[in-house]
């Protein structure tokens, strides 16, 4: 089962920091992620979220590709690739993975203008070499899926990190 993590930072670039962290640590086995995804709430107050993973392009591509394989049929595989990928990019940005959109867009209200989120779920992680490295970057811990002790113990381990940090 995952778990999910939401953390609050003052602005975008330190979102994405984090995330490019966490993916950094996937390469490396410390943390297996599910879905990674960075909100931003914007100036103006409207909701971005910056998906790590294009369903869309992926939707697209595999359509090309189905679409090109049923036009050689007909010969007609151009045409075949141009509709399959129509296809296939429109059904991609329907599909919803990981973190549900809705919720991430209803938590990002909460958020400070100008100021963005980063939700991780996570499947496995190395709690020991995981947490510190992200740690560094501070962040508040909004939202969890872990149960009431384990989140605070998630915090003072966050905020023990934070400090550590701070003192090299």
């Amino acid at each position: 089962m995952s778990n999910l993590f939401a953390i609050a930072y003052p602005d975008v670039a330190t979102a994405q920091a984090v995330r490019s962290e966490a993916l950094g640590l996937q390469k490396q086995k410390l943390i297996d992620l599910e879905d990674v995804v960075v909100v931003e709430r914007r100036g103006d107050g409207k909701i971005k979220l910056h998906q790590a993973v294009s369903t869309t392009g992926a939707g697209a591509a595999s359509g090309a590709l189905w679409g090109g394989v049923i036009g050689l049929l007909f010969f007609m595989p151009f045409l075949g690739a141009a509709i399959g990928g129509a296809t296939g990019a429109a059904v991609g940005a329907s599909t919803d993975i990981g973190v549900d959109d809705n919720f991430m867009r209803t938590v990002g209200e909460k958020l400070q203008p100008g100021s963005a989120a980063l939700f991780l779920l996570v499947r496995t992680a190395t709690a020991d070499k995981v947490v510190p490295a992200l740690a560094q970057y501070g962040g508040e811990i909004i939202q969890t899926s872990l149960s009431d002790e384990a989140e605070e113990h998630l915090k003072t381990a966050m905020k023990s990190a934070q400090a550590h940090t701070a003192g090299v």
